[in-house]
């Protein structure tokens, strides 16, 4: 492991004395007071303004050309929409107007960027969870799961102000909604986490919308490449405002490290059209000693501890993939406040008790059949255990690491402590 992986990823849990985690080195006996010295401790403001300004400011010109409305979800929305309309329209009247060098043309929207980011700072995100509505609810049949569901949202929102610090929410806005299926009929907003059991979700949405008439009448293909379902980033800007606002907002989560190996045993353990000559090929080519030519050229074959290098790595061959992204960067649950949040562990029971929420037909059940390779076993924790024997104690660190903000924010412990 290269010393760039280390500076990136390394996280210190003992900062965090408040929040109780099992780290990897307590299965094995040890404790990771030897790794006290190479790490870099991030002070508690400073965690989530990485996660939310990590994937803006490097974007934000070309996305000032692609986007000719502003971007900005707030409290205040039509004071703060008014104020970077102006900042837009001052932008466009530069460009018209300006004679001069590219490099002037350039200075100038750089300062209309400065502005913009202005007053992104000056703009806050509400964090408070609102109740559920569960007038449709009956009886007691769901009262542990109810109960669960409580736990976990305040949990999440306890995290999310607690850690926040004093820095203001800020991010664009399109870019952090792309990841949000919408169901207009029954007012879902539906945060996609692969891996933890969205394409059964993503059926259960065809169904609620009219597409289908059963959950089991819809092919892989057609959940993932139809494009029957819209994202919320294809709205205007009134659009999402509306729908964050008064629909029913979902996430499933599912602990990062199965997660993790199940991304990995789908994509890279299997023929595989896009995963292996796209990101095999490079991953063998570089982490990979005095690799064959032909395992190179059709990128099969790669190995567990390959795959970690990669994504360890602060300099990757290819980039990140949605299948192992952080829930943090998917659906950024600290900036968009959740309704509900369901868990891969219990996922029938918390889908189930969703539907009824919504007001969901009452014969649609959420489904149970594995989407792909169902012959293959589900990963779970002994599974996880098979996979990570081989890695170092280092490597497990950083794994963890580099998943601290999921680990946090949904209360997951490692699954083999």
């Amino acid at each position: 492991m290269g010393n760039q992986a280390c500076t990136e990823l390394c996280r210190t849990p003992q900062s965090y004395p408040e929040l109780r985690t099992t780290n990897y080195f307590q299965s094995a006996g040890r404790t990771t007071n030897n790794f006290q010295s190479t790490r870099r401790i991030i002070s508690r403001e400073k965690l989530q303004q990485q996660i939310i300004k990590q994937d803006s400011k490097f974007q934000v010109l070309q996305e000032l050309k692609q986007n000719n409305e502003s971007f900005i979800i707030t409290k205040t929305f039509s004071e703060s929409l008014s104020e970077v309309s102006h900042l837009r329209d001052a932008q466009a009247s530069s460009e018209t107007e300006t004679i001069g060098s590219p490099s002037d043309k350039l200075y100038e929207q750089h300062q209309v960027t400065k502005s913009l980011f202005k007053k992104f700072n000056q703009l806050t995100w509400p964090l408070d969870t609102r109740p559920l509505n569960k007038s449709l609810i009956r009886g007691d049949k769901w009262k542990k799961t109810d109960e669960a569901q409580e736990k976990r949202r305040t949990f999440l929102q306890d995290f999310c102000k607690k850690y926040r610090g004093g820095n203001h929410a800020q991010s664009h806005l399109f870019h952090m909604v792309s990841r949000i299926y919408v169901e207009d009929r029954h007012k879902i907003l539906y945060c996609e986490v692969p891996k933890a059991g969205c394409s059964n979700w993503k059926r259960i949405l065809m169904v609620l919308n009219g597409l289908a008439s059963s959950t089991y009448n819809i092919t892989h293909n057609a959940v993932h490449y139809g494009k029957h379902l819209k994202k919320l980033d294809s709205f205007d800007l009134k659009g999402i405002y509306t729908r964050l606002n008064t629909y029913t907002k979902a996430v499933f989560v599912r602990d990062p490290m199965e997660r993790l190996v199940s991304a990995f045993r789908d994509k890279f353990e299997h023929p595989n059209s896009y995963y292996h000559p796209v990101f095999g090929k490079a991953i063998i080519k570089k982490y990979r000693p005095n690799a064959c030519e032909d395992k190179i050229n059709n990128g099969s074959g790669v190995k567990f501890k390959e795959f970690i290098h990669y994504l360890l790595d602060s300099h990757r061959p290819v980039g990140m993939d949605i299948h192992w992204e952080r829930v943090s960067k998917l659906c950024y649950p600290c900036l968009i406040t959740y309704d509900f949040v369901g868990k891969f562990e219990t996922l029938e029971e918390d889908a189930n008790y969703f539907l009824q929420l919504v007001g969901a037909p009452r014969g649609l059940k959420f489904p149970n059949f594995k989407d792909r390779h169902s012959s293959d076993e589900r990963t779970n924790a002994d599974v996880v255990r098979q996979y990570l024997k081989d890695l170092s104690n280092m490597e497990k660190q950083l794994i963890y690491d580099f998943y601290y903000l999921d680990y946090m924010m949904f209360n997951y412990t490692t699954p083999f402590a």
